[in-house]
């Protein structure tokens, strides 16, 4: 039993030092009392010994701990530096004793919480900070600032860029936004550090950008318009039209995402914060003398860049385009579409035909450079040629025929037939028939060949109609058509008569269709041929008359008045007179009208 009476008459001190003397190499062999061991404290130990895994560390405790190897553990050299026996190290007490009865020991633990207190010492919410990124994790990045804090994804970049694990290996500085000491959590932010440097950048910029400066820039996004570049602040648009003077079909082309750029400021609209750029204007318009390097009717080779339903873009120079309308492209071919002439990427050459300058437009011609046939179709064509050509097309007017590439002639109705009426061509001509005309006129100008077919045969009613057709001649035709004035009646192929309706029948007819049909054959009387106006006039009512014809017969028209026709005086009988006839004279039975 320990007296502890004896004990408390030692001079302590003095103990001590014959203890040192006896054992110079030994460690106090008990802990002095005022040392305390509170859980989750830092304290200080010493290694005593390495063995296989483990780490032991005496830290004056009545158990020594064990501490796994694993903890020296160093990111930077991606291997276990184990510590030297004898080495002072500090220690976090986890527990005073485990299920063995053992210290519970983290060197680890130890080294988070020295640098979370360091980092906690030095900053504060909304200081910057600089640290490494060191890897990706769910919804960010971690960022060591002297402990590792983390960096959300939205937080990397004012635009989210398209891989955050870019980032990985990079130093950066950030802008805390959050401490959480009780979860020992440190949120962190670029964007809002890039945002806060921006902010002042932009104040500074909108006081000296004016027009007409060249600025530096750096490409921080691009669309199918135009690209964003970043003047220090504030981002100013480059329209793919600023961008060349030529033709651009995709920025990508010119620009570069993270390239760096001079630009020239077009305009500024600082109330807006919106900035216009360009590229081209650093460069002077090769619009500024166009009329003197392509004057109208000058000829020059150039390239097609693209074609559209009305034309094709020829380009003479970088920047120097021309339209070569789908009307100036061919004297005589009929082009559908310009693609049947001209392909992409082909030189052709053309003429210049006018100048827009202040539309920066230029009107080009294909056909100029070539000799014009309709020059020559005067002299080829004069009056009185016959030709043969195809029906192209028909209109109401007349039909269209090709007497050659390109060169149509009009066959107009009134000129298909001398006797015939035509209404429409389709009653003479069909689309693609031959067809033998004589060409009656060319107008130069107009570009136009009148043609004629009846002109191919002598005029019948200059002899011939005359000389067949006698008034009060009786004759058989048959009804082609009925109008409300009378019925045309075909008295030989091609060659019709009108039958007024006055002169349909005896009594009064409201309507042709009342005594005739289309398609009947009847008998009719010439009441007069007309060889000024091309017309035979017809009667039916007067079929069965025998007097002469007169000139009563030959208006015999719709002047000529419906009904009977008057009676003669009847001859009076008996009485005292010497005659010798019958005291009353009946009258003839009426004669058959049909």
């Amino acid at each position: 039993m320990v007296n502890r009476n004896l004990l408390s008459q030692i001079d302590q001190h003095a103990l001590n030092d014959e203890v040192d003397a006896l054992f110079p190499q030994q460690e106090p062999w008990y802990v002095p009392e005022e040392k305390e061991f509170d859980v989750n404290k830092i304290v200080t130990g010493r290694v005593v010994n390495v063995v296989g895994d483990d780490v032991v560390v005496d830290v004056g405790y009545k158990s020594e701990g064990i501490i796994p190897k694993q903890e020296w553990y160093d990111e930077g050299l991606d291997k276990v530096v184990e510590p030297q026996i004898g080495q002072q190290i500090e220690v976090l007490l986890d527990a005073v004793e485990d299920e063995g009865g053992a210290i519970v020991l983290s060197y680890r633990k130890a080294k988070r919480q020295k640098e979370w207190e360091s980092v906690i010492a030095k900053h504060k919410e909304g200081d910057v900070v600089s640290g490494l990124v060191t890897r990706k994790i769910k919804g960010g990045l971690l960022v060591n600032i002297g402990v590792n804090v983390f960096l959300p994804a939205s937080q990397v970049d004012i635009r989210r860029p398209p891989d955050i694990g870019d980032y990985i290996d990079k130093t950066i500085e950030c802008k805390i936004l959050k401490i959480a000491e009780a979860r020992r959590n440190i949120v962190v932010s670029r964007r809002k550090l890039l945002e806060d440097q921006r902010a002042e950048m932009r104040e500074k910029l909108l006081t000296e950008i004016e027009p007409g400066q060249i600025r530096k820039g750096v490409v921080k996004n691009i669309a199918e318009f135009g690209a964003f570049v970043d003047l220090g602040g504030i981002d100013g648009l480059l329209h793919i039209t600023d961008m060349t003077w030529g033709r651009l079909n995709n920025p990508n082309e010119i620009v570069r995402i993270d390239q760096q750029l001079e630009v020239y400021i077009i305009s500024v609209d600082k109330e807006r914060e919106k900035i216009a750029l360009g590229l081209k204007q650093k460069t002077p318009s090769p619009w500024a003398n166009v009329a003197d390097k392509y004057p109208i009717g000058s000829k020059h080779t150039g390239e097609v860049v693209n074609v559209m339903n009305y034309g094709a873009f020829v380009k003479l120079e970088p920047g120097i385009e021309g339209l070569v309308h789908i009307s100036e492209m061919s004297w005589t071919k009929r082009i559908n579409h310009p693609s049947e002439v001209v392909q992409i990427g082909e030189q052709i050459e053309v003429q210049v035909l006018n100048i827009n300058k202040d539309k920066q437009e230029i009107s080009l011609g294909m056909k100029q450079v070539q000799p014009n046939p309709w020059d020559q179709v005067a002299e080829r064509y004069p009056p009185g040629t016959i030709v043969t050509g195809v029906v192209r097309n028909l209109a109401n007017y007349g039909a269209f025929i090709e007497i050659e590439e390109g060169i149509d002639g009009l066959l107009h109705v009134s000129d298909m037939s001398w006797v015939r009426k035509v209404a429409h061509p389709s009653e003479v001509v069909s689309k693609g028939d031959k067809v033998t005309c004589v060409v009656l006129n060319v107008d130069q100008e107009r570009k136009r060949v009148a043609l004629g077919l009846k002109q191919m045969n002598d005029d019948p009613w200059e002899g011939d109609i005359p000389g067949r057709f006698k008034v009060g001649e009786i004759m058989k035709g048959k009804v082609t058509k009925l109008t409300n004035f009378g019925v045309f009646v075909e008295l030989e192929p091609g060659l019709e008569g009108l039958l007024h309706i006055s002169e349909l029948a005896d009594h009064k007819v409201e309507s042709p269709e009342a005594v005739v049909k289309v398609g009947d054959e009847i008998e009719v009387k010439v009441l007069r041929v007309d060889a000024a106006d091309r017309k035979i006039g017809l009667s039916r009512k007067r079929l069965d008359r025998g007097e002469a014809d007169g000139d009563e017969e030959g208006e015999g028209t719709p002047d000529v008045p419906a009904g009977p026709s008057p009676k003669p005086p009847r001859e009076l009988r008996g009485g005292t007179g010497s005659g010798g006839g019958q005291l009353i004279s009946m009258p003839e039975p009426p004669a058959d009208k049909t």
